[in-house]
């Protein structure tokens, strides 16, 4: 009885950790890119530029013009646009834009629940019938695309993924506080 007990929980141990929310199916595409080699800046532009609604961001470093101009422009087109950024990032960094998206207008909260609030995510019309989700190691930094080695990966047309990315989002944003210098 002993010997079955200790392999149950050996079995357990050893089993892969299932995600809270089961398995998801796997729909729509996927893009990948790795820099420095390919253009993530680039297709998070483009991906930026086909919002129709929304977009949510989550951020640790935050600091690239080109993605901040973006972002600004599909605010000017009427996108509904929010941040949730790490506050020790986004003050104490001297070349964070969190202050400067702010001014121009997009509601930022800052994480301050987690030593590190260390996501780094944009979900694109997170609710429509073809949602974007971009994940990644990438921070949204000039240096994340020139000078490092990282990861992004977009993936489009899965609404239940895209639903539980920004339910995360949205429960994160519940513990955040509101920007202020």
């Amino acid at each position: 009885m002993i010997v079955r007990i200790a392999l149950l929980l050996i079995a357990a141990l050893l089993a892969p950790a299932a995600s809270a929310l089961g398995p998801l199916p796997a729909q729509g595409t996927v893009e990948v890119y790795f820099t420095p080699w390919d253009d993530a800046e680039g297709a998070l532009l483009r991906t930026i530029g086909a919002a129709k609604r929304s977009i949510h961001v989550q951020a640790y470093a935050f600091s690239s013009r080109n993605i901040a101009w973006a972002l600004g422009e599909a605010q000017k087109r009427g996108v509904k646009v929010e941040m949730l950024a790490d506050r020790e990032q986004a003050t104490k960094s001297e070349h964070s834009l969190v202050n400067a998206l702010h001014d121009s207008g997009i509601p930022i909260w800052f994480e301050v629940r987690y030593a590190s609030a260390h996501n780094k995510i944009l979900l694109v019309d997170a609710e429509s019938a073809d949602p974007v989700v971009v994940t990644s190691s990438y921070n949204f930094t000039f240096s994340a695309q020139a000078r490092n080695a990282e990861n992004l990966v977009i993936l489009r047309g899965n609404v239940p993924l895209a639903r539980a990315y920004l339910d995360n989002w949205r429960r994160h944003r519940r513990d955040a506080v509101p920007y202020s210098r």
